[in-house]
């Protein structure tokens, strides 16, 4: 048994991971056969989506310099997947040194990567957990040690929802991390969508991996925002939402949703 409570043979590689095939399909190498095989097939079934993940890592790095920006100096990663570089605290760090970040994955591989990139940082903590157990991320020690919930914190939950059953409750989920936050917090939030194209080929693929693809509409995205007020432009496919440059080609059928919003009590 492993310090963390989770034993080496948890770490499961016979199986395409959701985390390793975002990693392989951004062009990284902590991965598997079984996730090349995946990805590859993610890739032909939606011939967009190595842009589509591209440019929910860009929103992702625009809605971190937001958020430190409007003066957050504390943020929260749930789901943070493989370390790809600039990381978050990269993002923060460029804007202001000072931010704290707290990473949350499940998977084992992705906090033995963290481990090894954050070593000696102080003001960044990994801890291994799930999504589906909010109250043991709010209460965890490794937690509690970087983030101040009596001070804003950015919660970020990028691309990981989706891999949520409804049965599992993730609208109950954010509402626990949400009342959590104090007032001024933001939630960043991005999500997979069927709404621009058929993506039944691709959830397929990820039914035989270790989480399913959970595709939600864009009112169904909407109301994760409960008890937040959007930033402008609100609720927007990922290229759109404060780009800083001119959206990619295929843009428009880019099938992820992104938005940051701020508790205003």
């Amino acid at each position: 048994m492993r310090q963390d409570g989770f034993r080496a043979e948890e770490i499961d590689t016979s199986r395409p991971h959701p985390a390793r095939i975002y990693d392989y399909l951004l062009g990284g190498k902590d991965n598997y056969e079984v996730d090349v095989q995946a990805g590859e097939k993610l890739a032909a079934a939606a011939p967009e989506v190595r842009i589509g993940l591209r440019a929910n890592r860009a929103f992702l790095q625009r809605a971190v310099r937001y958020v430190v920006r409007s003066g957050v100096r504390q943020i929260l990663d749930v789901g943070t997947g493989l370390p790809t570089s600039p990381n978050v605290h990269e993002i923060a760090h460029a804007e202001a040194p000072d931010v704290r970040v707290a990473y949350v994955d499940n998977d084992p591989i992705v906090k033995a990567h963290a481990d090894a990139l954050l070593s000696g940082s102080g003001a960044t903590s990994i801890v291994l957990a799930d999504l589906r157990d909010p109250r043991t991320i709010v209460d965890h020690p490794d937690v509690r040690r970087v983030i101040d919930f009596d001070e804003p914190v950015a919660l970020l939950l990028a691309a990981i929802l989706h891999f949520l059953t409804d049965a599992e409750n993730p609208q109950q989920i954010v509402a626990t991390l949400r009342d959590a936050l104090p007032a001024g917090s933001f939630l960043v939030l991005s999500h997979a969508t069927g709404d621009f194209a058929d993506r039944s080929e691709a959830q397929a693929i990820y039914h035989k991996a270790t989480a399913t693809l959970n595709l939600r509409s864009r009112t169904e995205v909407e109301r994760f925002f409960d008890g937040f007020e959007l930033v402008e432009p609100g609720l927007a496919q990922v290229p759109f939402w404060r780009p800083d440059s001119p959206p990619p080609e295929r843009s428009g059928e880019i099938g992820f949703y992104g938005g940051v919003a701020r508790k205003t009590g």
